[in-house]
């Protein structure tokens, strides 16, 4: 039998999905764009037994979720970017106590990466970063959330955004199971029993027991084993991939749609979505990063030119990979179309200045070899040109410009842009982007001495 759907907004559907979830206590303060999360659990909590607050500050909301889940409630929160500014010591006093609850950050853009996943409070904490993408994987998660919480006991960060909580889409709520989870025996739930315990980020359950070191060796020890257990992400499109493009939340929904348009116009292109933040999941960047490497560290040839600074440029870049750049490798086949004066002088004088590196791609450029201009303005008529020839010989082209990009970054293979007017700016960011590339390469040899 097919799985019931409900077409729901987001923001109600992680509410809803939070009390499928067994999320019984929420506190909350109004602030776009999570409000409608609090509309909607002051109506549903009641209906199954549960409380909803509407408090009269994010910090009064926050240490009210601390005590319910204190006592071993499955407990949320939902504000946005500034609210979670105001709930930074108590998040940490959450994960240094290990009491677990789901914050839901509902951003205004992608501007709390950082606060998310590096944490503003004390005691040197990490918990959790969960960044769904669409409302059914927000569902998910949300439910995922209150897992990893018990099963880690830390609090977990669910990122959304605006358009993400705005987005209506059928929507399934499917059970977990949980029966591997532990009982919560460190919850204050009455000493009925047993000896009375402390709730408490110094570690000690018993009183007057300030044992801070022990516990924060627990702690140390804990992080390392949730960044190995609990990455998590999405590729696609990676095997051959040339440009990979990372994206997480809303935002990458739109980069997929973009990269199979860019697919289906010949273009080598993959992304990675990260499904967790924190942890981050390097592993799979690293892969991807392998791949890069390979796929320019080739025995095919790589062709650079460009005029005045990006002349220099490219001269740079192919010294960098045909000697060394960090680590020690095989020389790889790269040549700058704007060493050889003689050669250039030439072309000039014969067939004019335009032609300078569009004869030089014709007489060295293969099918499968790269060809990659760079241009400050993107309207480099000679770059241009070359970049046509290689393209019509079978070559991967790249155009690194500034400025728009031009026609010439329009008609690329790959085009990596630098979006600024300012001649001096542009060309010190391609110079970053062309030592990154050449960092990729050397790590994926590595220092073995292969590329």
């Amino acid at each position: 039998m097919s799985e019931r759907r409900v077409l729901m907004e987001g923001s109600h559907a992680i509410a809803e999905a939070a009390i499928q979830a067994g999320c019984r206590f929420y506190a909350g303060y109004p602030i776009t764009p999570s409000t409608e999360i609090l509309e909607y659990m002051s109506f549903r909590q009641p209906q199954v037994g549960g409380v909803c607050v509407n408090a009269e500050s994010e910090i009064e909301a926050i240490n009210m979720v601390w005590g319910a889940s204190g006592c071993g409630v499955r407990a949320m929160i939902a504000s946005t970017g500034q609210g979670i500014s105001l709930m930074q010591e108590s998040l940490a006093e959450l994960s240094n106590a290990q009491i677990p609850c789901l914050v839901v950050n509902m951003m205004r853009g992608q501007s709390d990466y950082f606060q998310a996943t590096r944490g503003g409070g004390h005691g040197d904490y990490r918990h959790l970063v969960l960044a769904p993408h669409t409302v059914q994987e927000a569902v998910d998660l949300v439910g995922l959330g209150f897992y990893l919480g018990d099963k880690w006991r830390t609090p977990v960060d669910l990122l959304g955004d605006f358009v993400l909580g705005h987005t209506s889409e059928a929507v399934s709520f499917r059970p977990r199971d949980e029966s591997d989870l532990p009982p919560k025996t460190w919850a204050a739930t009455g000493a009925v029993g047993r000896r009375a315990h402390n709730v408490t980020p110094l570690g000690s359950p018993e009183k007057l027991n300030l044992s801070h070191g022990s516990h924060f060796t627990v702690m140390g020890e804990k992080y390392p084993r949730m960044a190995a257990a609990e990455q998590r992400c999405e590729t696609g499109m990676l095997d051959d991939a040339e440009l990979v493009v990372v994206a997480f939340g809303s935002p990458a929904r739109f980069v997929k749609y973009a990269i199979r348009q860019c697919r289906a116009e010949g273009m080598r292109v993959g992304w990675i979505r990260p499904i967790t933040l924190w942890p981050f999941p390097a592993d799979v960047v690293a892969e991807a990063a392998a791949v890069i490497g390979r796929a320019l560290a080739t025995d095919r040839r790589l062709l650079v030119f460009g005029n005045g600074g990006s002349a220099a440029d490219a001269q740079h870049l192919v010294a960098e990979l045909v000697g060394r750049f960090e680590v020690e490798r095989r020389p790889l086949r790269a040549i700058a179309l704007t060493s050889d004066s003689s050669v250039v002088t030439a072309i000039a004088n014969d067939y004019g200045y335009a032609r300078v590196f569009a004869r030089q791609v014709e007489a060295l450029g293969e099918e499968g070899d790269v060809a990659l201009g760079i241009s400050t303005s993107g309207g480099s008529e000679n770059v241009e040109a070359a970049l046509a020839v290689a393209r019509a010989r079978g070559m991967v082209t790249i155009a690194l410009t500034g400025c728009d990009g031009g026609q010439m970054g329009a008609d690329a293979n790959i085009h990596l842009n630098v979006a600024e007017t300012s001649t001096a700016r542009v060309q010190e960011v391609h110079r970053t982007i062309l030592h990154a590339m050449c960092l990729l390469i050397d790590r994926s040899a590595g220092a073995s001495g292969e590329a």
